[in-house]
């Protein structure tokens, strides 16, 4: 974890947004006591416990195109020698 003083983080908050976004967690300090901890927004999800649910998401009829089309191949399948 990298750390920034307060007024440079306020200076460089860019910064500090990048590169919890590209390295992980920046820690803030003030007085040399650490106060704050800026990360990456899908680490505060996980963290948080609001990860995904893919059958919440699939029971709540998400918003399907009416005009979905899957198509099927219709081939048929390879000869296997079991030999």
């Amino acid at each position: 974890m990298s750390g920034w003083q307060v007024q440079e983080a306020k200076q460089r908050f860019c910064e500090v947004v990048r590169r919890a976004v590209s390295e992980g967690p920046q820690v803030v300090t003030r007085h040399g006591e650490e106060v704050a901890v800026v990360i990456d927004i899908g680490e505060y999800r996980r963290l948080r416990g609001e990860t995904p649910d893919f059958r919440k998401f699939l029971l709540e009829e998400p918003a399907w195109d009416d005009d979905l089309e899957i198509p099927r191949n219709r081939d048929l399948p390879r000869e296997m020698d079991f030999d």
